[in-house]
């Protein structure tokens, strides 16, 4: 099961549909979100591991949303987030889980990830 959630300018828009994480995740490859990016070890800012770079949330956009709900499996709750940063020049992809596998994060990067 999945729900799709797309962020332009602070507003949500339905758009594209996946069934499953890696579909997604193959699609944005295609639409230039070539970097993986993960949460860097304080969970204050968004890390992309080849470019040994970080990303502040300030510096960075959150393009779309796409949560997965696993049916049986509360292991399988994946958030697919397609990342991008004009300041740093780069478009990524960041997965993360949700519900009670979700990290703490710092509460600035948490408020830029949320869905409303």
């Amino acid at each position: 099961m999945y729900k799709t959630i797309i962020k332009r300018n602070q507003n949500f828009y339905a758009m594209k549909s996946y069934d499953t994480v890696t579909e997604a995740i193959n699609d944005l490859r295609r639409r230039g979100y070539s970097e993986d990016l993960n949460l860097s070890p304080n969970h204050n800012s968004l890390h992309c591991h080849r470019l040994d770079l970080l990303i502040a949330a300030n510096d960075f956009q959150v393009d779309e949303i796409h949560r997965f709900e696993g049916n049986t499996d509360p292991g399988d709750e994946m958030v697919v987030y397609a990342i991008s940063s004009e300041f740093k020049q780069i478009k990524g992809v960041l997965t993360e889980a949700y519900g009670m596998y979700a990290e703490s994060l710092d509460e600035e990067l948490l408020n830029k990830l949320k869905v409303h």
